[in-house]
């Protein structure tokens, strides 16, 4: 697979955060598959990824990490309160995932998401070269592609969603809902995870500007908008490499023998949001234990929920609410030195992770709904053993690729302690011809497949002309 995209242009990169974080040594690039589809292909175009440094009232000058330029946009503390906690985390995610919980709709805080929206555009407007490809990322900044095009008509614009997309009837809520299609429509191509999202997207802007559609190309004034669908991977190589290692074999056999060695480790890894729906899960977990048919002897929860959010009061609500479970559970079923429930709440290193991946023998992935879930994806790529079994709520985007899982509807708790011990009772051979499955399937792409088709895509045809019928 190749590893920069078919075109000559360019490439910036905007995101809410820059893909460093600050070390005693200077800053270094942050974890994660998107930072490392997107720094070589940087790298190579002579590119630039603008965001803001993660710290409030930063007010750092561009630098360069791995050969990359990197573009700070400073955000201030009452604008991370407004903007980032308010506007994005406390209005637009939870409406976008099935308004969840209740949004918050505040004028100050959309106020401040145009003012922030408008200094990522203006960064871009200055700093990007002639003719480049700007690929926006994420609900933080939806705003910038029509602030961006209203600026230099002669770059190729690109945005990519990374969460869900709500249907017309949830995304109406939004009292600025036409602003926030009318700046996504600054693109040349929008992606989304699943074709849910796109539909939905679709639907939103004719029911709301009364566009053209045909084929998923959008007519627009000055240009025309492609909407595609686009689901994002893993590093796929970089997993099973770290699986095979002999300390992630070692770090294995530890886990397994501080857990009391039991039959069977079910595994949960979330970061600590209400989206993830950990709470129903150790509740399924503790009826099954209460009805007999796990056996807390025989049968372990490792829940990692990694902090997240920690100013949010919904965040709050809910770790307080898991971790009542959990003592709860514990209390209730686990004995002295050996509690049923072993709950850590931090963030792992990508090693221990693998670790804990190969270790599990259930892996729990039971969202409410989700962009993607690369957890999923990440478990099965560990699993070079052929064994494992994954069970996937069927709203997360992962269960459109992922049909080997144990598909199951998290809203129904008695679908969900079935699945769970459909999991733990699953025969060897069942097991080992679905962990196939999943394997051939993320195989077929990784993250960096990802990144080159939305690159390819967005470079076929830049800056089309809107068709006669506009």
């Amino acid at each position: 697979m190749s590893s920069a995209p078919s075109t000559r242009q360019p490439i910036v990169v905007a995101a809410n955060r820059l893909p460093v974080m600050r070390t005693d040594d200077g800053w270094a690039p942050s974890p994660g598959g998107l930072v490392r589809a997107l720094l070589p292909m940087l790298r190579e175009t002579g590119g630039t990824w603008v965001g803001w440094t993660g710290d409030p009232d930063d007010a750092a000058e561009p630098f360069e990490v791995d050969g990359v330029e990197l573009e700070p946009v400073p955000i201030s503390a009452k604008e991370v309160e407004l903007y980032y906690e308010g506007f994005s985390n406390d209005g637009l995610w939870p409406l976008y995932h099935d308004a969840l919980r209740e949004s918050t709709y505040d004028f100050d805080q959309w106020d401040a998401y145009e003012r922030v929206n408008q200094r990522f555009a203006d960064k871009l407007a200055e700093i990007s070269p002639p003719n480049a490809i700007v690929w926006v990322h994420d609900y933080q900044l939806q705003l910038v592609p029509k602030m961006l095009r209203k600026q230099r008509s002669d770059v190729t614009i690109g945005f990519f969603l990374h969460i869900p997309f709500p249907p017309f009837e949830l995304f109406s809520r939004l009292p600025w809902r036409a602003e926030v299609i009318e700046g996504l429509l600054g693109c040349d191509l929008i992606g989304f995870q699943r074709p849910m999202g796109a539909s939905n997207f679709i639907r939103s802007a004719q029911q709301l500007l009364q566009v053209d559609e045909h084929d998923r190309i959008i007519e627009c004034i000055d240009h025309q908008t492609r909407v595609g669908v686009f689901p994002i991977s893993i590093d796929v190589a970089e997993v099973e490499e770290t699986a095979a290692g002999r300390a992630t074999r070692q770090r294995m056999s530890q886990i397994r023998a501080r857990l009391g060695d039991p039959e069977v480790i079910l595994l949960g890894v979330d970061r600590l949001d209400y989206t993830k729906g950990i709470g129903l899960r150790l509740e399924a977990f503790g009826a099954l234990l209460e009805s007999g048919e796990l056996d807390p002897e025989r049968h372990v929860l490792v829940q990692v929920a990694t902090p997240t959010r920690e100013a949010v009061e919904h965040y709050q609500d809910e770790r307080q609410e898991i971790e009542r479970l959990v003592g709860e559970i514990n209390g209730r079923f686990g004995r002295i030195g050996l509690p049923v429930i072993h709950y850590l709440y931090q963030t792992l290193g990508f090693d221990e992770l693998i670790a804990l991946y190969r270790a599990g023998d259930v892996m729990l992935v039971t969202p409410f709904r989700d962009g993607m879930n690369l957890v999923a994806k990440e478990y099965a790529a560990a699993h070079i053993d052929g064994d494992g079994v994954l069970v996937l709520s069927e709203f997360a985007g992962a269960a459109d690729e992922l049909t080997d899982a144990v598909l199951v509807n998290p809203h129904d708790d008695q679908a969900l302690q079935q699945a769970i011990i459909t999991a733990v009772e699953m025969h060897r051979h069942e097991r080992r011809e679905r962990m196939t499955g999943l394997r051939d399937q993320i195989s077929k792409s990784d993250v960096q497949g990802w990144a080159d088709r939305f690159l390819r895509e967005l470079s076929a045809a830049p800056n089309l002309p809107p068709s006669d019928n506009a």
